[in-house]
């Protein structure tokens, strides 16, 4: 069997010689003009309302690459150096988003015929709990009921020292399951440690070199970074984390070892977004390997899981996003993919515990789709902007609801929701019928604040409520 050690050296020679040929400037600018102006504006809201450092962000449209742009700072102000700001060809670590690799990798495997998903674990790494009954589909898909190994938010002090797959293996996928397999689905970073052994032990080289050599030299991703062996220094982003409501420090790092095919993977996100396309291009993998990729896996009693292979698979509004985030010490990313839509949006943040990497995608993710607001939504958003203006079109109520909009009402609507300016996304999350009238829900969304609209509608269109609180 070969081993993770004994193959290191060249593994890192190589990844230094990749680091060497990385593009020094991976800026993109080929986005209309007013798409860039409501990403911009949402990355900055978001970073000025959490105050997290910096997020570089990208985008794909249409299947291409279409815009790079990072806000904030990369690196803080000291007393001995200035502060640094963000730009696009600064890499982070993207944490977990790095399993989505190692399923490729599996994946890939499987098409040249040296494994099945549905081969036992055991057949290629001996003695864990099981392992003649859990399969590899199962570790893909976290439903193996192998124990995490990192469940904590923070690197203890034990991670402060170097670790080996085969130890994280040892102590942790040979004590008793969490779960029978397939029965239940739990989170856990062991199943892709094992995941990376196994493409060791089929393939007969390093993890790193298989997949440099299968999908970052292919895809052209340049800036692919090992940071589980040679942490990011300058130039690349700085991480940072609190104590509580503490000021913002640099992140301690993990041991070397510690983050192996879980959450080894740092890059531009220019990188990450070459990654996206070629999901959605379906051209590292063969059509079926990305089906299997990216079908909800169930549990033996047929519940959902909302996860694939290496993947979240999600139903954003009727639309089937692909997505996944990632945090390690001082970095959080997240990756969403709109795969039918042909757009996704990377955003990598330098700051651990705070979700605005997610918060930006996910509010980005269905302008950059281009998906129109439907007929309610929009309504609901035109009357949200009068009374933000003072003012309401009568003809659009019923007489309940005219009558309510007094001076005063219409006055106090303009004071509060002026100040909040333009929302970044209004969405409808309810419809029910109710006394002879549509209601429905929506969410208004600023940064660090949500408002809940709610509107009862008659047969005719006209509108019986219209009432905005926060939300709680």
């Amino acid at each position: 069997m070969l081993r993770s050690e004994s193959l290191l050296r060249p593994a890192i020679l190589l990844l230094l010689l990749l680091a060497a040929s990385a593009a020094s400037a991976q800026t993109v600018d080929s986005i209309s003009p007013d798409l860039r102006g409501q990403v911009d504006r949402i990355a900055s809201q978001v970073l000025q309302e959490t105050g997290v450092p910096s997020a570089s962000v990208a985008v794909v449209q249409h299947g291409k690459l279409v815009y790079t742009h990072a806000y904030g700072l990369a690196r803080l102000a000291t007393d001995s150096s200035p502060a640094v700001p963000a730009t696009p060809d600064m890499r982070y670590s993207i944490g977990s988003i790095s399993k989505q690799f190692t399923a490729t990798a599996i994946l890939l495997l499987q098409e040249q015929g040296r494994l099945s998903l549905d081969d036992p674990v055991g057949k290629y790494v001996p003695g864990l709990t099981r392992g003649d009954e859990v399969t590899i589909r199962e570790i893909l898909s976290h439903t193996s009921g192998y124990q995490d190994y990192w469940p904590e938010d923070y690197v203890m002090t034990t991670m402060n020292h170097p670790e080996t797959a085969e130890q994280i293996i040892d102590t942790w996928a040979k004590k008793p399951l969490d779960f029978d397999p397939g029965t239940q689905w739990q989170y856990s970073n062991t199943n892709f440690v094992i995941a990376g052994r196994i493409v060791e032990v089929v393939s007969g080289e390093p993890y790193w070199n298989f997949l440099t050599e299968h999908i970052f030299r292919p895809l052209g991703m340049k800036s692919a970074w090992n940071s589980d062996q040679i942490k990011l220094t300058p130039p690349d982003a700085t991480p940072y984390y609190r104590h509580a409501l503490g000021p913002l420090r640099v992140a301690p790092n993990e041991g070397i070892g510690w983050m192996f095919a879980a959450g080894e993977l740092a890059m531009t996100p220019h990188d990450l977004a070459l990654w996206d396309e070629s999901l959605i291009a379906q051209s590292i993998l063969k059509p079926e390997s990305y089906k299997e990729m990216f079908t909800e896996v169930k549990l033996k009693n047929g519940k959902g899981t909302h996860y694939g292979l290496g993947v979240e698979v999600r139903d954003r509004d009727g639309h089937r996003s692909i997505e996944h985030g990632g945090e390690v010490s001082g970095f959080v990313s997240e990756n969403e993919v709109l795969i039918d839509s042909g757009a996704a949006v990377a955003v990598l943040t330098n700051q651990d515990a705070v979700s605005a990497a997610s918060t930006i995608a996910h509010l980005a993710a269905p302008l950059v789709a281009g998906y129109p607001l439907s007929a309610p939504e929009q309504q609901a958003l035109d009357i949200f902007r009068g009374l933000r203006q003072g003012r309401i079109d009568r003809s659009l109520l019923a007489p309940n609801l005219s009558d309510y909009f007094t001076p005063q009402a219409i006055a106090d609507f303009q004071s509060s929701l002026a100040p909040l300016g333009e929302p970044l996304s209004l969405h409808q999350t309810q419809e029910v019928l109710r006394g002879g009238m549509t209601f429905r829900s929506f969410d208004i969304v600023y940064p660090g604040k949500r408002l809940r609209l709610t509107t009862y509608t008659y047969p005719d269109g006209k509108l019986e409520q219209y009432l905005i609180a926060p939300e709680e």
